[in-house]
């Protein structure tokens, strides 16, 4: 049956997938870093914005950070991600 053949496919060893999702809207993709060291995943968003008027300039400064621990028997070579 579609089921059975369905949990077989999902305790395949080699099969496993685990899926991030973050939403950094607002962000541009230049400003979005994700590196992968010492079995995890750190997604760092940072954005910064400067307002000047004749009187004085206005900052704006937003920043996202994520931090995701790789599973078990994940390497750090298999990670990938996309924006």
């Amino acid at each position: 049956s579609m089921q059975r053949r369905l949990n077989r496919m999902l305790n395949s060893s080699h099969d496993h997938k685990l899926l991030a999702l973050m939403d950094v809207k607002g962000f541009d993709p230049k400003e979005v870093t994700v590196t992968v060291k010492d079995r995890k995943v750190k997604v760092l968003a940072e954005h910064e914005e400067e307002h000047a008027t004749a009187r004085r300039k206005e900052y704006n400064y937003r920043n996202i950070t994520r931090e995701i621990s790789l599973p078990p028997g994940v390497s750090e070579d298999e990670v990938t991600y996309s924006l």
